[in-house]
Order: C-alpha cells, then structure tokens, then sequence
C-alpha cells in the first residue's frame, strides 16, 4: 500500500479545495435526518458490513487533492445496492416505532408518502436499490422480504409505491428548481441521506477550523479501490469520534461512509455500496404506472392530511453543528463546530414535565423516557438527560431544552454556561 498522506487539512483549506460551499455540493445530492424518538433529531452516518479483499496500492494523495476529487467528481449515472445500517442506542418502541414511521392510513394519509415512509431509515438495517441518470431522473428502493417500496423521479413526476399496501403517492414538481421541489415538499423528505455521497457531502460541510481532515490508506469497496478520508473534531466533548469516507480512487464518488461514536463500539450508523455500476441505467428504472387497483394520493391532499392529523418536528443541523437552528424563534447556539448546543424555549416558558406526578406525562411514556434518561443538576437548576449514541437531550425543569451532538456532560455545561 503506497504511504498516503494523513497531514491535517484544515476546514479552510477545504473550502479551498472546493471552491466555496457551491462545490462541497457538488460532492452530493441528497439528505437525511435521523429521528431521535420524539426527543431530537440528527443527520449522518455511514458504512456498511463490506467484505474488503485487501488494500490497493493507489498513488499517493493528500486530504486537501482527495477533496478537490470529491467536490470536481462530475458523475451521474450509477445504479447499485446500498446497505445503511443505524444504531443509535435507542430503546425498542416495539409496534410504537411502527406506527409513529409508517402513515398507515390514520386521518386519510398513505402508506406510499415518502416524508412518512423514508424515516424508516432512521433505524436497523436497509437495503437499498439506487439509480441515477442526471438530476432529473433518480429511484430509490427499499427492499425487505415480502415487499418493495420505492420512490422515482422522472422530470417534473415524481411517484412513491408501496407494494405491501398497494398505495402510490404522485407529485408534479418543477423541472427547473435544480432539487427536485414539488408543491409543499421535497421528493426526498429534507435531511433523509440514501446514498454515501449524500452522507459525505453533509459530513464535508464541518469541515472547520475546528475540524481535523486526513488520508488514512486505501480499501476497496464493492470491487472497486478507494481512498479513506478521516474526518474528527479537534473539539472534545462531542459523541463523534469519527467520519471514515471512502472514495472512489477513479472517479471521486463516495462509495462507504462510516460515523463512530466517541464512546466506542460499534459504528454509529453505516451506508455503503455492495454493488454499484457507473454505467447508464436503463430508462424503464424511471418510469411508473400504478398497478390495475392501486390507491392513489396526490401530494397536496397528502400533505393536508397530515398537517391537519399531527404535527411535523424537524430538527436541522448537519453532522457538527446546529446552525441550521439559529435564528429561529426561541432558539440559540451555544458554542461552534462539533461541539455546538442549541438551547430552545419551550413554548411560553412551560415547563418540561418529567415526572408522572404532573399527570402530564402517561406512565407507559415516562417509563420510556426514563429507560435513557439521567437526572442532573447544575447552576441551571435541575433536569433530565435523555441519551443516545449520538444525539443527547437536556431538559430542565424550568422549561428549556439543551439539544446537541454532545456527552451529556458538555450538555450540563452549555446549560450551566447559559445561566
């Protein structure tokens, strides 16, 4: 294996290499978030169990060439399997997790509607079918035993199909908005990533005087040699310990992303390619008829239908950061970079109830919340952490949220910073 260069490259030297943000994007075109049970919400990970058969002897190259290589990678047509696996540590919610990810038809919704189906993703292991030819025309699969449910783009059409129910969900979007936007909402809820290059651009965009990025070897991924690029905050106190992205050595595209946490362990979330062809997909990939028999939803009723059945909660923000939240209504970021903590006002100051006593809270519920839930203390007052692996909660008694990508005792520490 030829020695790589595994010098830090600064996130300003990154921008150099790209060119500014407008060339990280060019590094992907997707997005995901990960629901954190109705605590929080969060985005990135990558890698999947891919039997590697040694690593290639590439030329040598360094952070800021394998970035300019991401960001310069002008490919657009691939199709190939991808498996995304998440563990963010979460308490199994049994058929609670079902019902609250999947529309099952409660106030009129559709089984097929991507911004209800896609945030299956946010959890266990998924394999996907993917293809691409341009910007216009993409498909996106997700496979299980017994049922396939995709969602297809083909110009301005825009399909979802969910052969378990027999439902389909159809949208009309605008050729010429550049990312698929329909009317009310995107293709592909915002922040949900199906790719390793949609994961890789999101995790790129940390790349900050408060980021570390370097080489580190060469694998090779779904046949194909690839360079590793390493991407760890300088900062302590955050629940990433690691972003390893490998990079097609030939072409530039993304091809395995892995996140570790910095509590170790086992990865975090995994997405990678176990097969992937560059050449052109077959145009039958990108064209849909429902079945004889099928429901059909357009998008506009769907989207009042659930707006008029539950309320959305979303969370931006990237792998590292919260920036995506500042300058909301009762919102602001405490700190930069990975170890950044948005602080929100609960609605009109009340308090977050955490004990079954204020009647508020159903004892089933508490006894969830409680399972990764630690009680603190601190000059904020008082208050109760819910965990994961990677997303951590404060909520303190007097009815403020401490919300980031960080341990719970960097938590305890913005909130007492706050006060």
């Amino acid at each position: 294996m030829a020695p790589n260069d595994s010098a830090e490259t600064t996130g300003d030297a990154a921008d150099e290499a790209t060119g500014t943000t407008a060339g990280r994007r060019r590094a992907a075109r997707y997005v995901v978030p990960v629901a954190v049970a109705g605590v929080a919400a969060a985005t990135i990970g990558l890698v999947p169990a891919l039997a590697d058969s040694g690593d290639p002897d590439l030329p040598k190259i360094t952070a800021q060439q394998l970035i300019e290589k991401i960001a310069a990678s002008d490919t657009e047509q691939l199709s190939g399997t991808v498996k995304i696996s998440t563990d963010l540590g979460i308490p199994s919610l049994g058929g609670l997790a079902g019902s609250l990810a999947q529309g099952d038809g409660a106030h009129g919704g559709s089984s097929a509607d991507p911004q209800e189906k896609l945030t299956e993703l946010a959890s266990g292991t998924h394999t996907l079918r993917v293809a691409a030819d341009g910007p216009d025309k993409q498909r996106v699969s997700i496979l299980d035993s017994a049922a396939e449910y995709s969602v297809i783009r083909n110009g301005d059409q825009v399909w979802a199909y969910d052969s378990k129910s027999n439902e389909a969900y159809h949208a009309t979007g605008d050729r010429d908005s550049g990312h698929a936007e329909k009317r009310g909402e995107a293709t592909v809820p915002d922040g949900v990533p199906t790719t390793p290059k949609a994961f890789a651009e999101e995790a790129l965009k940390t790349a900050g005087p408060t980021t570390s990025v370097t080489v580190d070897g060469t694998a090779q991924v779904a046949g194909r040699d690839a360079y590793k690029l390493v991407i760890k905050p300088k900062q302590g106190g955050s629940t990433i310990g690691a972003i390893t992205i490998a990079v097609d050595a030939k072409n530039g595209v993304p091809l395995k992303f892995t996140l570790s946490p910095s509590s170790g362990g086992k990865a975090v979330i995994d997405a990678g390619f176990t097969g992937v062809d560059f050449a052109k997909p077959a145009g039958s990939s990108f064209t849909f008829t429902p079945p004889k028999g099928a429901k059909v939803t357009e998008a506009d009723d769907a989207k009042a239908q659930r707006q008029a059945g539950k309320p959305e909660f979303k969370v931006p923000g990237g792998p590292a950061g919260l920036d995506g939240l500042a300058g909301g209504k009762g919102v602001k970021v405490i700190g930069e970079g990975w170890s950044a903590v948005a602080e929100i006002e609960a609605p009109g100051g009340r308090a977050v109830p955490t004990s079954p006593k204020s009647g508020d809270v159903p004892p089933a519920a508490q006894q969830f919340l409680d399972s990764f839930g630690d009680k603190v203390t601190g000059k904020f007052g008082s208050g109760t952490v819910f965990k994961t692996r990677l997303v951590n909660a404060l909520m303190t008694d007097d009815g403020k949220v401490y919300v980031g990508l960080v341990t719970k005792d960097a938590l305890v520490r913005a909130a007492d910073s706050a006060n």
